[in-house]
């Protein structure tokens, strides 16, 4: 298979990279060498930028490739996640005023103002690990997909080994990222966020259009895809399904499904999807450093709260974007239009989970035009590129804030900066060793969500229950945080090795041992397992110690807000505040009511 990418093709990429870079160089020369300016881009930044950067740093990378690939495998039930959009007005609404007035750089740092220095170091180290196995790793694999999917053809020879596109991809994406991540920080991240945006919306617009068109139109979609997978509400009311509570999957000898949970597609269990996607969500849109940092930058509470609301109507988009695109890709296939994209269909007439991943990258290089070929596959890399600098400012900013200032408490501005770009590159390496797990995993999304499963629910309950439960201490907070992580470190560890492939775990664990149990359990039911055992170690260990120092925690808290408090708030926002937020939950509601199969 060759390379669709034309010379007209190449120029449009080398003018928008000349565009970039000229926004990059822009940026450096305007920053300063401050830790405010490199880590939060001196907390000046505008409520369109900060929304921007905020929904282009989660669609950079997973979303790209993961989500047009699940879209082609199971449907529109991914949406169920694109959907929690309303997370994003719980952080403008309810966190946005506590983080503005804590005045803090990191969400450890807010942690520690409302619990303790132990909190905030446990968050820290947690939250830099995450990091490297999910996002970062992700990141790297996701540009490696869709070079290898783009440029078949290239390899490179150095000695006896013959590294092919795939990792030349994942080299080049790494490489390109940190320059302009190590040199303009959180201000450089944002501009360049802003920018790809509007060009990548553009162009997977456009993408959706020519696929249409050439499919034949949206009834044809829905009639090759079937009503299943156009059925959002099928994981919330199963109904004619046959199935237990079992949260465990039993197969035959054969290897067949013989009973299950209730689930959708063989894929997303009901009860998961109703429960536990909330929780990742709002750990995600809420209290994860990599992007509640963009609000961070905001100069006051309004501007922060708009940026949040204008990144949760961005929020919608990718079900359209990218879900879509997955679908037409798959009807493609199956009719036989675009015969290169034939192989991803399997004999039982469904995608091939590891072709299907490449669904985005394929509909580009075989159904646009030269140009606006062009366009969007540099918009696709550019995206890639800023999802992995989010990350690699946010990894930086938690290393430095949390970690090194503690350590070096009179370390100096400039000691500070360098260390964050240190901080980078070392973890972007480490990042390199996790990528064969990744490649091995069933699917880039599903991997995403399950390790997002099993660390962000002790964070989700400390945060949450921090603010709205004054009596909760910092005792309860550690406690908490540190058997949660234990039980979803726990749960890695286990899936690890059937993961990767090793000879031992092949088959994977002896049927019925603890150990095929626990790998057995979906990750969703094992994620809301661990939410429920850290919100009662937190609750029980809060109330058999002592009351936490009401003083220390004033404007931390719902409880101990003051009248000055509650006043800024309010005047912090108006109606166009709340009509935009009415808006965003007008349209998660009509996604809804249509996508019903």
């Amino acid at each position: 298979m060759k390379s669709q990418i034309t010379a007209i093709d190449w120029v449009v990429i080398g003018l928008y990279f000349g565009i970039l870079l000229c926004v990059a160089t822009w940026v450096v020369r305007k920053g300063k060498d401050s830790a405010s300016d490199y880590f939060l881009a001196g907390r000046n930044l505008g409520w369109w930028v900060i929304g921007a950067s905020i929904f282009a740093s989660n669609i950079g990378s997973e979303h790209v490739v993961g989500l047009a690939g699940a879209g082609a495998t199971s449907g529109v039930a991914l949406a169920h996640y694109e959907l929690h959009a309303w997370c994003l007005l719980i952080l403008g609404w309810v966190f946005v005023p506590f983080y503005m007035r804590s005045m803090v750089f990191t969400m450890p740092e807010f942690l520690e103002k409302r619990f303790s220095t132990s909190s905030r170091y446990v968050l820290s180290i947690v939250s830099i690990i995450t990091f490297i196995v999910s996002k970062i790793a992700v990141g790297i694999f996701a540009g490696g997909v869709v070079f290898s999917t783009l440029f078949p053809e290239m390899h490179l020879q150095i000695g006896a080994a013959d590294i092919d596109s795939f990792w030349i991809g994942s080299v080049l994406v790494i490489a390109l990222t940190g320059l302009y991540t190590v040199l303009g920080g959180m201000r450089a991240v944002a501009y360049n966020d802003a920018v790809q945006v509007v060009v990548l919306i553009a162009g997977s617009a456009c993408l959706t259009g020519y696929g249409l068109v050439k499919l034949g139109g949206w009834a044809e979609l829905r009639h090759i895809c079937g009503s299943d997978m156009f059925n959002l509400w099928k994981p919330l009311i199963p109904a004619g399904q046959i199935g237990t509570w079992a949260p465990v999957i039993e197969k035959g000898a054969a290897g067949q499904i013989v009973k299950q949970a209730w689930y959708f597609n063989g894929n997303f269990p009901w009860l998961g999807m109703l429960f536990c996607a909330p929780i990742i969500g709002l750990w995600y849109w809420c209290t994860d450093q990599y992007i509640v940092q963009r609000a961070l930058g905001a100069p006051n509470q309004q501007v922060a709260r708009r940026g949040s609301i204008f990144a949760a109507f961005l929020k919608l988009f990718p079900v359209y974007l990218f879900i879509i695109p997955g679908l037409v890709c798959y009807a493609l296939a199956k009719s036989g239009k675009i015969p290169e994209l034939m192989p991803m269909i399997g004999p039982d007439g469904n995608a091939i989970p590891s072709v299907a991943q490449g669904s985005f990258p394929m509909m580009v290089q075989y159904l646009l035009p030269p140009g606006l070929r062009g366009i969007v596959v540099a918009g696709l890399l550019s995206a890639l590129m800023g999802s992995l600098a989010g990350v690699f400012n946010a990894c930086s900013t938690l290393f430095t804030v949390d970690l090194y200032q503690k350590w070096k408490p009179r370390a100096s501005e400039h000691q500070l900066v360098r260390t964050g770009r240190i901080a980078t590159v070392i973890m972007v390496l480490v990042a390199m060793a996790w990528i064969p797990v990744i490649k091995n995993a069933q699917g880039l999304y599903n991997y995403l969500q399950a390790v997002q499963g099993y660390l962000a629910p002790p964070i989700f309950v400390v945060f949450f229950f921090g603010i709205f439960f004054k009596r909760l201490n910092a005792k309860g907070a550690l406690w908490a945080m540190v058997v949660g992580f234990a039980l979803g470190i726990f749960r890695m560890v286990v899936d690890t090795p059937v993961t990767l492939g090793i000879e031992a775990f092949k088959n994977g664990y002896s049927e019925g041992s603890m150990l095929w149990i626990v790998n057995n359990i979906y990750f969703q039911y094992w994620s809301v397992l661990i939410t429920v055992v850290s919100a009662v170690v937190m609750v029980v260990v809060s109330h058999m110690t002592a009351e936490p120092d009401y003083p220390r925690i004033q404007s931390l808290t719902f409880a101990t807000t003051t009248h000055q408090d509650r006043a800024d708030t309010r005047a912090s926002w108006n109606w166009v505040e709340v009509a935009g937020s009415a808006l965003v939950v007008t349209c998660i509601m009509g996604a809804y009511l249509y996508f019903r199969g």
